[in-house]
């Protein structure tokens, strides 16, 4: 039962993660249909802007500290701001670049042009930090011990900091005249322009949201693991695109729901025995998770709470 409840907690903070670099899958998609290959390569800067700016504020690897403080808190969250807006500041610019020329090109090109994207992205963190994995600082985190349960106080907030940022990204698109714009954009881009709607602008902030989302990912994951990699976005966003998928391409409430449940069902493969399979469970996860994908092209494309839509003649 201990180790089930586990499983449990660690899934949740490993599929918070995912939640939130699922969102922008979701969100870019929605407003322009376009599939952002290189969001988890965002998501691996902002990972390296995170060991970045705590190098830069004095928590590093070499001098961890010894307790949590106000002032560590502080910091944290100083790191956690940063990694956001400059992210953000990334999707901007990738979109003005890279996509907003090819907005009226056949499908193909800015789906090409993502793909190079996310190698440029790669190969200028490669020539940053280099192609070795990088150690996050080590931060203690007390533990909590409920009966015969413990619980690590870092996955709590990880699941508790990815719920706040995805509540209030659904009050922005839900309960804000932004959100409507966004809506609206979403619906009929023509149309929202002749309502006096900037869709480029929409567009733009849209980028802006979904990108800044994937580095608060970036912070959150330092916080829950011990180092990164510059490929690291590319399996990530592979699993993350999973999770959007699962949840309904588009929607972002399945892209919530969908990262949980995969980050649960991760968590409960990889403590498969190798007596169950071979290798044991962790060999076998991303298989039978791409597995997964597969099975929900198939059978349900549209995902959990996306919606059937008719085909247009």
């Amino acid at each position: 039962m201990v180790t089930y409840v586990n499983l449990l907690i660690v899934g949740l903070s490993l599929g918070a993660i995912y939640a939130l670099i699922a969102l922008g899958y979701t969100m870019v998609y929605g407003i322009i249909e376009l599939i952002n290959f290189a969001h988890g390569d965002i998501f691996m800067v902002g990972t390296f802007i995170t060991i970045a700016l705590m190098s830069a504020l004095g928590i590093t690897a070499n001098h961890p500290p010894t307790a949590i403080t106000w002032l560590l808190v502080g910091k944290l969250a100083l790191v956690c701001v940063g990694a956001f807006l400059l992210c953000a500041v990334l999707g901007i610019v990738i979109e003005r670049i890279a996509y907003r020329p090819l907005r009226n090109a056949p499908r193909l090109a800015p789906l090409i042009s993502a793909i190079g994207v996310s190698l440029v992205l790669q190969d200028s963190a490669k020539l940053w930090m280099g192609n070795a994995q990088i150690s996050f600082p080590n931060i203690p985190t007390p533990v909590i011990t409920l009966g015969v349960f413990e619980i690590d106080t870092v996955d709590i907030f990880v699941v508790l900091a990815a719920l706040v940022l995805m509540i209030c990204l659904q009050i922005l698109i839900t309960r804000t005249r932004m959100g409507r714009a966004m809506r609206a954009v979403a619906q009929d881009r023509e149309a929202a322009s002749l309502m006096g709607i900037n869709v480029n602008g929409i567009i733009a902030f849209t980028f802006f949201i979904g990108a800044g989302l994937a580095g608060a990912a970036g912070f959150i994951y330092a916080l829950k693991f011990p180092n990164t990699q510059f490929t690291l976005g590319f399996n990530l966003g592979l699993v993350a695109f999973t999770c959007a998928v699962l949840g309904g391409i588009g929607d972002v409430v399945g892209a919530m729901v969908g990262g949980f449940i995969v980050g649960v069902i991760q968590s409960f493969i990889a403590a498969i025995p190798a007596s169950v399979l071979p290798h044991s469970g962790n060999a076998w996860q991303y298989a039978i998770i791409f597995a997964l994908l597969i099975l929900i092209l198939v059978f349900r494309p549209s995902g959990l709470f996306g919606q059937q839509t008719p085909d247009k003649v």
